[in-house]
């Protein structure tokens, strides 16, 4: 079996699979959003001068990071496992390669435009939003089409990506009119209310399935009515930023936040157990999935422990479950499911060598400083400097790996 070096990478092979061509283009999407906000960084922290922005870069990186490359690594995933589910055929990669192209192209342009044209930048942020709807509605004809009798968890997919065309598109119109405060809202929703509940219905279909095939020992069990739930917690942490934002900020509102945030923790963190977290941890690459999944329940406490720091009039810690959610669970899974994928469809054993290992735990490293960043606000500047250079590394490092693997053949010599 010929090694990497000796299988040549040609950009026509990312038209082999739709799972190559997207993740392709959301790991330049994502590792050129990694070394933007590094940048960034480095120059709040004095390393270098002030970048002239455009458009507030704090903006920028509520975006990207949320609606960005995101979809991408959806989108290789709904096109390779979706006709599946559905007992469709296969989808071809040509058939997505416009939506793809958009939506890389419209996140690109943002990162450009940040630094030398606001309307750039919008225009940017409208092409991703097409080049989403393209995709969004490819994937809901292969749901309508379908004849399989189970297709809940398509058709919630389905859904969420319908609601993230329709954040993206307001987040465009609110760059265009310079209404940031919008913005960030429209960016939290996307992900409260896009991203977070197509990962959660993954999640439930997938982590059951991934750990009674590796360990027969435990069951896969996923009632529709945890599924409900789940997104029914998830859906409630979207009401409250709209809440929030019209000013219901009182004592009663706060408490319910907190009082349902520690519930929701409580849950997630109790089906991770359900699910086999401690016998995963004996199998990597199902380690890093649970582990991952665990972030999800640490954000909602930490959500909880904000309210009521803020409450009492503590500093505010909202950026902690932030980015728990960001950077620990839609990170981790990131790398977890997309290794796993990755691995598959290019033939090769289902496992986490010891590098994507060492960089599933050089993310946790950078999760931690990130999180650090908001808890120690004296030494703030270099742990976020160290923050993005960690994200940056692993990301891109992992980037490369993967990257280079979805422009060669298959190792098995199998098509696709």
């Amino acid at each position: 079996m010929p090694g990497d070096g000796a299988r040549p990478w040609r950009l026509s092979t990312l038209l082999a699979a739709p799972h190559r061509l997207s993740f392709f283009t959301a790991t330049c999407v994502m590792s050129a959003a990694a070394a933007w906000w590094w940048v960034e960084m480095l120059a709040r922290s004095g390393a270098w001068p002030s970048l002239e922005m455009a458009v507030p870069p704090t903006f920028v990186h509520a975006v990207v990071m949320s609606l960005g490359f995101m979809p991408l690594f959806f989108s290789g995933f709904l096109f390779t496992a979706g006709p599946k589910w559905l007992q469709m055929g296969e989808v071809q990669a040509r058939a997505i390669a416009p939506g793809v192209f958009t939506t890389g192209a419209g996140w690109l342009a943002l990162l450009c435009g940040s630094l030398v044209s606001h309307g750039l930048a919008s225009a940017g942020v409208a092409l991703a939003a097409i080049g989403w709807a393209m995709l969004t509605w490819r994937f809901l004809g292969l749901v309508r089409r379908s004849p399989a009798r189970d297709r809940l968890h398509a058709k919630l997919i389905a859904v969420a990506c319908s609601l993230g065309v329709l954040v993206m598109l307001s987040a465009a119109v609110c760059l265009v009119l310079g209404d940031y405060r919008i913005i960030r809202l429209a960016a939290l929703l996307g992900l409260w209310w896009f991203i977070v509940p197509v990962y959660v219905t993954v999640a439930h279909r997938m982590i059951p399935f991934f750990t009674a095939s590796a360990l027969p020992v435990l069951d896969a069990w996923r009632p529709n009515w945890l599924l409900w739930t789940l997104l029914g917690l998830v859906g409630v942490q979207g009401c409250w930023l709209v809440l929030e934002e019209l000013g219901w900020q009182g004592p009663v509102w706060l408490g319910l936040r907190a009082v349902a945030s520690s519930a929701s923790g409580a849950l997630v963190i109790g089906l991770a157990v359900r699910w086999g977290l401690v016998q995963s941890l004996r199998i990597r690459l199902l380690a890093m999935l649970h582990i991952g999944f665990v972030w999800l329940g640490l954000a909602f406490c930490l959500d909880a422990a904000s309210v009521i720091l803020g409450a009492v009039g503590q500093v505010q810690l909202s950026l902690l479950p932030l980015h728990a959610l960001t950077m620990g669970f839609l990170g981790s899974v990131l790398i977890a499911m997309v290794t796993r994928v990755s691995c598959g469809h290019s033939g090769r054993t289902l496992t986490a060598d010891n590098l994507a290992w060492g960089l599933f735990w050089g993310l946790q490293v950078a999760v931690l400083l990130r999180m650090s960043a908001v808890l120690w606000s004296a030494s703030s500047p270099a742990l976020l400097v160290g923050a993005a250079s960690a994200w940056l590394l692993v990301m891109g490092a992992w980037s490369l790996r993967y990257g280079r693997w979805y422009g060669q053949p298959r190792v098995d010599g199998r098509p696709g």
